[in-house]
């Protein structure tokens, strides 16, 4: 342990409270995730050698060359108990979605997983059951896509944290990058979208139905019994895709080796604020179209339910995060070739920049798409 003298400890810590950097500092709440990556993009920037082909900041995942034909694809996500793990998830859910995550950056540039390391940090308290049980969900998502977990770490922490890397593989020529799109190229979506958000308002509408229902000791009439439990059907299934999200690993590698896809990039963070990160990665516009976004009929019906049911579906579809699929664009001559390989929804296309991102509305009219989602650390003014 360093001991510092009174004059010398004295000195140091003026100098840290009256420090101008530090002193005119703002919090990162003030500019949010999106911006802060922004910034330590310029910080961890620098030249490219022959063997970073993607670096910090520019693409879903860093790319380092292999020599000859293929490159290795990197990436890394961070989740907490508190903040990524809705309420009533099971650690076995907890450990697949902290793997999901990571192979969905991968499947985003159309690689091969070779594997994943889990570090976990937890309170010393926690039951060596749950621990065993998140585990094996971290491998069962591991082994759905192919692979396996090939190591990692362990450590006290405050709160539940568990950190993945992702490690994959794919020939240089096949590597699939946000930014390649050309104005005419098809705009498409693997799944569905709007599911994890409406789940989250499902559990969420759930939990305050449970603490009214405690409050009240009400028992519920058989009619209610009936309609809980038709709701409770639609709902399993929309919970489901929230608290087990499927990473789009393989159909992202088939789409990668039929040369057919020109950018590509996953929607976890939601549908609009990724058509923002294509757009600005690839200096490209889009004009969406509502009809044709995909939902379930789950979905269709929970937003039925509001005072403003199309409004509340577009919300969902456009604006929420948690859907772990694939957004990609197309040359329309490939179209077929890719109907083939995995099932799709063509939501629009590509336009020119100048243009930014419209959406056509069911009556002809067009709205600017804003760039809005889920984001971990957001904005205070957002």
């Amino acid at each position: 342990m360093l001991i510092l003298s009174p004059h010398i400890y004295l000195t140091t810590k003026l100098k840290t409270l009256y420090d101008p950097v530090i002193m005119n500092s703002k919090k990162v709440s003030s500019i949010g995730e999106r911006a802060l990556i922004t910034r330590l993009t310029e910080i961890f920037k620098s030249p490219a050698g022959k063997e970073v082909l993607e670096g910090a900041g520019s693409d879903d995942c860093a790319v380092l060359d292999l020599g000859g034909e293929d490159c290795l694809v990197i990436s890394t996500d961070m989740l907490h108990r508190t903040t990524d793990f809705p309420e009533g998830m099971s650690p076995w859910q907890m450990g697949w979605m902290s793997a999901a995550v990571n192979f969905s950056d991968i499947a985003a540039m159309g690689a091969k997983p070779l594997g994943i390391l889990t570090a976990i940090g937890m309170p010393a308290e926690t039951e060596i059951s749950f621990v065993e049980e998140l585990a094996k969900g971290i491998r069962a998502c591991a082994e759905f896509c192919e692979t396996t977990v090939i190591g990692g770490d362990i450590d006290t922490h405050e709160e539940l944290t568990i950190t993945g890397t992702v490690l994959g593989r794919m020939k240089k020529n096949q590597l699939l990058r946000r930014s390649g799109a050309k104005p005419g190229d098809l705009v498409c979506v693997t799944g569905y979208a709007g599911s994890a958000g409406a789940a989250l308002e499902v559990l969420q509408s759930k939990q305050r139905g449970l603490e009214k229902a405690g409050e009240q000791n009400n028992s519920p009439t058989g009619e209610q019994k009936n309609e809980q439990g038709n709701k409770k059907k639609a709902s399993e299934t929309l919970i489901k895709s929230l608290l087990e999200p499927v990473p789009r690993t393989k159909e992202a590698q088939k789409l990668a080796a039929s040369g057919s896809v020109t950018s590509m990039m996953d929607t976890s963070d939601g549908l609009a604020m990724s058509l923002h990160d294509l757009a600005q990665a690839g200096r490209i516009g889009f004009k969406i179209r509502e009809n044709s976004l995909p939902t379930l009929q789950e979905v269709r019906d929970f937003a039925s339910t509001s005072k403003n049911g199309p409004e509340k579906l577009l919300e969902l579809a456009l604006y929420t995060g948690g859907d772990f699929e694939l957004l990609f664009t197309i040359n329309p001559e490939r179209l077929k070739k890719v109907q083939n390989i995995c099932k799709l929804s063509i939501i629009g296309e590509c336009t020119e920049y100048e243009k930014g991102i419209r959406l056509e509305r069911p009556d002809g009219s067009t709205v600017p798409v804003k760039r809005r989602g889920y984001q971990q650390l957001k904005a205070e003014n957002n």
